[in-house]
């Protein structure tokens, strides 16, 4: 079953298209661009909302819904947002259909039913909510206002690739108001933070920290903050957003507060939301020719048991013996599934689980029931051992930390290994062809240089790292002084 994946140096986007499909995460749908996510793909986003949800209320947010549908005056109210998803607009203009006079048994959009404004099915809330936020704050005691939502928005993608780019997907968004600019500016880098803690801590995936350039800000955002990763094939993924919107809402909204000395001033605001594009991130660092690899803290499943009969009494006095094992794992909080169909033979069951990423997988026979053992395989590794019963849970214990700090670092060296400092073009040109990966490269900050290497190469700025080492030199491209290096990569 997991043996038939077109591998990763063959066809890289024909292996990932193949593995999202074929280890049951998502499909593509009836609608053009838009997928079905399947129970288990599913279960690993829902791990991740949970995790996530519950760093965002230790950070004081709650969580809150607006409508998916944004009239289209509101929706323009501020400029820079409206022109920057403009061409991604779905747009409701009727409300009913009727029967077809001239195709019977079809319908039409009845032309009577128009809408007096139209909508749009929101890109995103910041509109919305801000229209919101006007009739929720009078007075600097109404803030600050820390709100997210979990919920599905449209950006109607020509090109889309399962969870990389689809015209719906799901995400959660932040939005929130505040009194000063320094308490705005330090939610964004807050949330920035909480992302990357969560990528690298519980995804395993290193990521970097910076601001993204002036032309690849969000529309609307004074600062875009955000974290990128790098993928096996060497191209960048945006793993996560956090802008700081200055006042540019409050004041498209008219979103004033009284302040404590008795003046009015406009609120200041920040978004910020990560999709599951995490899916398509989490499966392009780990996972390998044989299928998905999972980190144990994402795992729906952590530990899967298999056992191998050949006759019914076989099969009773392994139940048996697994039962109690399944119990103390779970007890010991350990995600465990006893997978005890008989429509499957054990070497079907062992390829599924391969292909599916589960981190640990235990093989129970008759043997392993006269000898007190199991035989337990790594999915990271696919190394087994065999093991006392007595000593399964601390053995699973360690082995699922073990699993989890092996594909960071894994990830982390294969990152180090294709990040790049690179002072002329030509050397740019040559990393970016035969060794992809980051480039660290000397900009001189115009858009112009970053508009010409990107029409050139393909690559963009993905950030200007904030842990970048304060020096100077040339622009790579014009030769003009530059007084910091910059993150620059292909990207999806």
């Amino acid at each position: 079953m997991g043996k038939h994946l077109t591998s990763r140096g063959e066809d890289y986007s024909k292996w990932y298209n193949e593995l999202v499909v074929k280890a049951d995460l998502a499909e593509n749908s009836a609608v053009r661009g838009c997928m079905v996510i399947k129970p288990y793909g599913f279960a690993i986003w829902e791990r991740m909302q949970a995790i996530l949800d519950k760093k965002f209320k230790e950070t004081g947010h709650s969580n809150a819904y607006f409508p998916l549908f944004v009239p289209k005056s509101l929706f323009e109210a501020e400029e820079q947002n409206a022109e920057g998803f403009a061409k991604e607009c779905a747009v409701v203009t009727h409300y009913r259909l009727e029967n077809d006079p001239d195709n019977p048994g079809k319908l039409r959009v009845d032309p009577n039913a128009k809408l007096e404004e139209e909508l749009i099915v929101r890109p995103t809330s910041e509109a919305i909510i801000w229209n919101t936020y006007k009739n929720w704050i009078q007075s600097y005691r109404d803030l600050p206002i820390l709100l997210n939502q979990w919920a599905n928005v449209v950006r109607w993608e020509m090109r889309t690739r399962l969870f990389l780019r689809t015209a719906e997907f799901l995400w959660q968004e932040g939005h929130t108001a505040h009194a000063t600019e320094v308490e705005a500016l330090e939610e964004t880098k807050r949330m920035n933070g909480v992302y990357a803690d969560f990528v690298e801590q519980y995804m395993a995936i290193p990521v970097i920290q910076g601001v993204k350039s002036a032309s690849e800000r969000f529309a609307g955002a004074v600062e875009t903050y955000c974290i990128e990763a790098l993928m096996q094939d060497g191209k960048a993924l945006q793993a996560g957003t956090s802008h700081f919107l200055g006042q540019n809402f409050a004041k498209a909204f008219d979103v004033k507060f009284a302040t404590k000395e008795g003046g009015l001033e406009h609120v200041w605001a920040t978004s910020w939301g990560v999709s599951t594009r995490l899916m398509g991130a989490l499966i392009m660092t780990h996972s390998d020719d044989s299928g998905l690899v999972l980190p144990p803290k994402l795992a729906p499943h952590q530990v899967v048991i298999v056992p191998i009969y050949r006759s019914d009494e076989q099969r009773d006095a392994i139940e048996t013996a697994v039962l109690p094992i399944v119990e103390a794992l779970r007890k010991a909080d350990i995600r465990v599934h006893f997978d005890n169909r008989d429509t499957h033979k054990p070497g079907f069951k062992f390829n599924e689980y391969e292909l599916k990423g589960v981190p640990l997988r235990i093989g129970i026979g008759p043997r392993d029931l006269e000898n007190g053992t199991v035989e337990l395989a790594r999915r990271d590794t696919l190394s087994k051992k065999s093991v006392a019963q007595a000593d399964l849970i601390t053995e699973i214990q360690s082995s699922l930390i073990e699993i989890q700090e092996a594909l960071f670092n894994r990830a982390k060296d294969f990152r180090a290994n294709h990040t790049t400092e690179v002072d002329t073009f030509d050397a740019f040109k040559e990393v970016l062809e035969t060794k992809g990966g980051f480039i660290l490269a000397f900009w001189d900050g115009t858009e112009a240089t970053e508009t010409a290497i990107k029409d050139a190469t393909k690559a963009t700025i993905r950030c200007i790292p904030l842990d970048t080492k304060a020096e100077t030199g040339t622009c790579v491209y014009s030769g003009k002084p530059a007084n910091q290096r910059v993150l620059f990569a292909k990207a999806y």
